[in-house]
């Protein structure tokens, strides 16, 4: 009847560990079809200015069309996806001049423009250009 015990116990402890484990394993959120929300560029971090929209982006698999705002302006264009590649071109946005974020907007622009690989851990999303460097740190968001 001890050893019963024991070895119950033992399973106990056993199935415990192995649940928390697979408590801190995250879900890598999905690329497309996913609100992305511009947290860094490069290193710099990304702060929201007062009044306006966050830049972010969304993947639409609609026609491979990428949708979102550069903080400032609306922005729209195509994407490109095969495995880790990942490309933007036709890029465009609406031309409204804000007294703030517009060089924030020109450098999220650019670095779009550089996208060549990707990167989604957990619920973070990084842009890499060709020789590896990270452009870009995005953050998804659910919205409700």
């Amino acid at each position: 009847m001890k050893r019963i015990i024991q070895v119950s116990g033992m399973l106990l402890v056993a199935l415990l560990l192995a649940g928390c484990a697979a408590a801190e394993r995250t879900v890598d959120e999905p690329l497309v079809n996913t609100y992305w929300k511009l947290t860094h560029l490069g290193d710099a971090p990304v702060t929201v200015v007062e009044q306006q929209r966050e830049a972010h982006f969304v993947l639409h698999t609609d026609e491979q069309r990428v949708m979102g705002s550069t903080g400032c302006n609306r922005m729209t264009g195509q994407y490109r996806l095969e495995g880790d590649a990942l490309s933007f071109a036709k890029l465009a946005s609406t031309r409204m001049a804000c007294p703030e974020g517009m060089q924030t907007e020109q450098a999220f622009l650019n670095a779009l423009g550089q996208v060549a690989e990707w990167r989604v851990e957990g619920q973070q999303l990084t842009l890499l250009d060709a020789d590896g460097e990270v452009l870009a740190r995005l953050e998804a968001v659910h919205l409700t």
